[in-house]
């Protein structure tokens, strides 16, 4: 079976191993071949290829010619590669499920529209997520009677919503996106220095909630509990959350970092720490507390993507509301214990095996070949 997939990937051609190109490692194995459509990276292009048969093709232009380039590099895709279904990875203004549904229509490919999240979703961060949030209810009422199926990535929030604007049982597809190098991230096997208490990983977005967790030190600060933080990522929030930092006194307690050049790197900076946050609005993993719990570390996190399942009982982390005194108080809870600590951390881990790596992405293959009635047989 063949891919044309279309992403929001932006590393893997520009030489960065994040999250696409490790998963890729494995899912490729499930297919002949797999092309990407991409959009234009930020930095020169320097990797065409990947895992020797998946195919990147970035955009050379900026989003507001992505539909074109979609509509013809697809085209131009599909007649010499013939693939047996497009996988569109459809967020923002949907410049991917737009393309790609007008390449299914011209050429009878069928596509599968996946929806990893909804700004919004539970909780809009601003007026922006409000507007993003309906956006995506008109895209998926458009995509309803062009897309074979749409392919969302947790059983809870996702499904419930779709059902709600309106999209049958029988086109929703579970397909979790949680896939975990069970062996890469997993506890130490000798004692750790720990270098933070804190550890947050992802982009520097407003729905992340980067300014509810420098508010949530200061917060602690100041009721004498100093708690040491990196914060791993960048994005357009970075020099505001620098800056904040900064008025609220905590430069000696906050270190920044850019980036982590490999996902090694990554599992070591998790298990360099003593809990993971994520403070987001909206996600659909997030796939960094899952590794954060396999490597052994536990995570405080609101109640968004499948972490609502994942720490309802509270015992391998605990859940937060969407407010400063609720994150302060859950960072509080996991860091005045260290034995408590620790066996949250074990807990974690037992969790996060479920999302073993090989088997989740089977899974995920499995479930593009049914949708196209083929038999999936690895490589």
């Amino acid at each position: 079976m063949k891919l044309l997939m279309v992403s929001g990937d932006r590393q893997s051609s520009i030489g960065e191993q994040g999250p696409f190109f490790q998963m890729q490692r494995e899912f490729s194995r499930w297919f002949e071949r797999i092309d990407v459509l991409c959009p234009r990276p930020d930095r020169p292009v320097t990797t065409e290829s990947i895992h020797g048969n998946v195919h990147l093709h970035p955009a050379s232009g900026g989003r507001a010619a992505m539909v074109g380039f979609i509509k013809r590099r697809g085209s131009e895709l599909i007649a010499s590669e013939r693939p047996d279904l497009i996988v569109s990875h459809d967020y923002g203004w949907f410049y991917n499920g737009i393309g790609s549904a007008s390449l299914s229509a011209r050429s009878g490919v069928p596509y599968l529209s996946e929806i990893h999240h909804v700004p919004g979703i539970p909780v809009a961060a601003d007026k922006r997520e409000v507007f993003d949030r309906f956006v995506a209810r008109r895209y998926i009422a458009w995509a309803r009677s062009r897309a074979r199926a749409f392919r969302v990535v947790n059983s809870g929030e996702m499904p419930a919503l779709l059902r709600r604007w309106g999209v049958p049982d029988a086109q929703i597809t579970v397909l979790p996106s949680l896939y975990i190098d069970l062996e890469l991230f997993a506890p130490p096997s000798a004692p750790v220095q720990i270098q933070q208490d804190v550890l947050f990983v992802g982009r520097m977005v407003n729905n992340k909630g980067l300014d509810r967790i420098v508010d949530a030190l200061a917060l602690l600060r100041a009721r004498g509990r100093r708690v040491s933080a990196t914060l791993i990522g960048r994005g357009p929030l970075r020099a505001a959350t620098e800056a904040r930092v900064a008025r609220a006194g905590l430069g000696d307690q906050v270190r920044f970092v850019d980036w982590v050049a490999t996902a090694t790197d990554l599992a070591d900076s998790y298990r360099a720490s003593r809990v993971l946050v994520c403070a987001s609005t909206c996600e659909g993993g997030p796939r960094v507390t899952v590794e954060s719990m396999a490597c052994g570390t536990p995570a405080v996190s609101t109640r968004v993507g499948v972490m609502g399942e994942l720490l309802a009982d509270g015992a391998a982390g605990r859940l937060c509301g969407f407010d400063t005194p609720s994150l302060a108080e859950s960072i509080e809870h996991l860091l005045e214990d260290e034995d408590r600590r620790l066996a949250m951390g074990a807990a974690a881990r037992s969790i996060a095996e479920r999302f073993e790596y090989a088997r989740v992405l089977e899974g995920y293959a499995r479930g593009l070949h049914d949708l196209v009635g083929l038999e999936a047989v690895r490589r």
